[in-house]
């Protein structure tokens, strides 16, 4: 019986973490949301973006992704329909920077940290972008959208223009909330 009783619990209690926020995201407006598809068009994550005194925060969480780090960036334009989600252009880079955060020269507005994908397929991230939600908020909410990606391999943080991620496995496009 014990056994058959932690076996309702685990679920249980998953189902109560998934619905917690942090002490962050309890104090900041959520401003934008993206559903995030794999290829084969299942749900594969959650983006969430909050403002909090003028700072912007991306939060993602991920299920079912193949295990390995793997870059996650903003993309230009907020359209997930080509197979291989090229039709979400290139990395949001408004300022016109070279890509990666330890480029001397960069880094993009769309370029987001690394996520390390357990066995089980799932993670998460969260990173501050760079600026305030007055300076950034037309870039993200443009005409076109933008979408946020995720990438087969790690962001090297420094080669242009994309990291040497590879392709595109994921991506989801945001939307205001």
């Amino acid at each position: 019986m014990l056994r058959y009783s932690a076996l309702l619990a685990s679920p249980i209690a998953l189902f109560a973490l998934a619905g917690c926020q942090t002490v962050y995201e309890e104090a900041a407006s959520e401003i934008a949301t993206a559903q995030i598809r794999d290829r084969s068009g299942a749900n594969v994550g959650t983006a969430r973006l909050y403002s909090l005194s003028g700072e912007v925060t991306v939060s993602a969480s991920f299920t079912g992704l193949p295990a390995g780090t793997k870059a996650v960036h903003l993309h230009t334009a907020g359209d997930c329909s080509a197979a291989d989600f090229t039709s979400a252009g290139g990395h949001l880079n408004p300022g016109g920077h070279e890509h990666g955060t330890a480029n001397p020269r960069g880094a993009h507005l769309g370029d987001l940290p690394n996520v390390t994908i357990a066995a089980d397929g799932s993670g998460t991230m969260s990173t501050v972008l760079r600026g305030t939600l007055e300076g950034i908020s037309d870039d993200i909410f443009d005409a076109d959208g933008t979408a946020i990606v995720v990438h087969e391999g790690p962001d090297d943080y420094r080669s242009d223009p994309a990291g040497a991620a590879g392709g595109r496995i994921a991506c989801g496009v945001v939307t205001a909330s």
